[in-house]
């Protein structure tokens, strides 16, 4: 005979770490995402003749305001939030064009600083808003 051993559920906060090859790979997809961006970018930036060249830099234009946009809406579900992010960055690459047309100032290196400078300011208004959050909640007891 064979005795079955029930498993009693953990607590609700511990995690248990998955052994082997199929641990947690976000922070490495993460990581080589934003490598791959940011080599877009200065590719973009410096006129280098690559294959990659063109690839990389529409990377980068889609990932940098997702991003930024993403970490803005973070109380949404995943699904709900990866749509409206990109969909986020779509517009921001075309409005940081349509006012570069409108002032008739287009280039690729000044829409790639463009769109870094409006993801940057998203990210910082971001995390502004939660170190203000942070302290207040310190602040009231």
């Amino acid at each position: 005979m064979q005795t079955l051993r029930i498993k009693t559920a953990s607590r609700p906060g511990a995690e248990q770490a998955r052994p082997g090859p199929g641990r947690d790979l976000s922070p490495l997809l993460a990581g080589a995402a934003t490598a791959a961006a940011g080599f877009g970018a200065v590719l973009a930036l410096t006129g280098t003749d690559s294959p990659l060249r063109a690839p990389l830099t529409l990377f980068f234009l889609l990932a940098a305001p997702t991003a930024a946009i993403a970490a803005a809406l973070r109380g949404l579900e995943p699904f709900g939030r990866t749509v409206a992010a990109i969909a986020g960055a779509v517009v921001v690459n075309m409005l940081v064009a349509q006012g570069m047309l409108a002032v008739h100032r287009w280039s690729v290196r000044g829409g790639i600083v463009a769109v870094t400078a409006v993801s940057s300011l998203v990210l910082l208004l971001v995390l502004v808003r939660r170190l203000r959050g942070r302290t207040t909640r310190k602040r009231t007891p």
